[in-house]
């Protein structure tokens, strides 16, 4: 079951970023900051020789063994010992950064050069969204933000991971509302504003070309059947000058992957400042009535907008 939680709500995004702060401040507690661990040899060897083909390992040190010297004489000849040319190590960094954009949102810039064209987890506020970074391991995408001090927790298949943080100062002025889940199942957010119809303007989804005055943004990514996606619809309430309701609707296609079957999915509301998420379970019909489209009336209460 795809069950995301709210980090921002119950305090552990902080937690997460105060641990992983303090720990690329200070290092593991088996190892302080600044020291170095030391190796005793005769112990290394006697593991060595309780494993499976390392019965024949022989540790060395760089230093030269007392009672020797640094050349070997055979044959009248002097043999230098080789040296192989030392090589630069990749430096492995990870990083990010978020920037506040327009529209109550976040730039958010991730660099990982050790991790390129890998998946890679955004959790915000109770989202969670897969993406990918490219050929040199960056990933760069615009997030709609769903607090006013937004943190983001950056994590990859081998558990490395990062923070990062930003303040949305003109968060007040937008309502949204967002929904997710994990699979190869499209799901589509309509919104109707103030009495539009379906194709007309004001009609606003991820999808139509119609124009509103909200945005359907959709998160994800496609070509993988555990992604996570999100699609979510924002509308700047705080800046209409309109008064009326906004309809909301969902929409979604039968198919063989997903008759049959149930869907887990979870709502997130930001109204009033308020943010409120639930988790529910889509039930798709049986598989004879695949090509069908589904229209849902029932996941989200209609947008009541006032004008300032």
């Amino acid at each position: 079951m795809f069950v995301i939680k709210n980090y921002v709500t119950t305090g552990g995004t902080v937690a997460c970023a105060l641990a992983i702060g303090y720990l690329m401040q200070n290092g593991t507690p088996a190892q302080p900051r600044g020291e170095r661990a030391s190796v005793d040899v005769a112990s290394v060897t006697d593991q060595a020789s309780i494993i499976p083909g390392l019965s024949e390992v022989v540790l060395t040190s760089s230093a030269p063994v007392h009672g020797t010297s640094k050349e070997t004489r055979s044959d009248n000849r002097f043999i230098e010992s080789s040296r192989s040319e030392p090589v630069n190590p990749i430096d492995c960094t990870l990083s990010a950064r978020a920037t506040a954009v327009p529209g109550a949102a976040a730039r958010l810039v991730v660099n990982a050069p050790c991790h390129s064209n890998e998946s890679v987890e955004i959790h915000h506020s109770g989202m969670t969204v897969t993406q990918r970074t490219d050929a040199v391991g960056r990933m760069d995408m615009t997030i709609p933000a769903l607090s006013e001090y937004a943190i983001f927790l950056i994590s990859f298949e081998d558990q490395h991971g990062t923070v990062a943080t930003t303040h949305i100062a003109d968060i007040a002025n937008y309502e949204r509302i967002a929904l997710q889940w994990q699979g190869e199942t499209d799901l589509q957010i309509h919104a109707l504003e103030f009495g539009a119809s379906y194709g007309g303007n004001g009609h606003v989804s991820a999808e139509t070309p119609t124009e509103g005055a909200g945005q359907v943004v959709r998160l994800g990514n496609t070509g993988t059947g555990d992604m996570k996606n999100i699609e979510i619809y924002s509308f700047p309430a705080g800046l209409s000058n309109q008064n009326g309701s906004i309809e909301i609707t969902v929409e979604t296609e039968v198919t063989s992957e997903n008759c049959g079957r149930d869907l887990n999915i979870q709502s997130l509301e930001l109204r009033d400042d308020r943010l409120r998420s639930k988790d529910r379970t889509l039930s798709f019909p049986e598989c004879s009535r695949t090509g069908e489209f589904l229209v849902l009336n029932n996941l989200f209460q209609d947008l009541t907008i006032a004008a300032n």
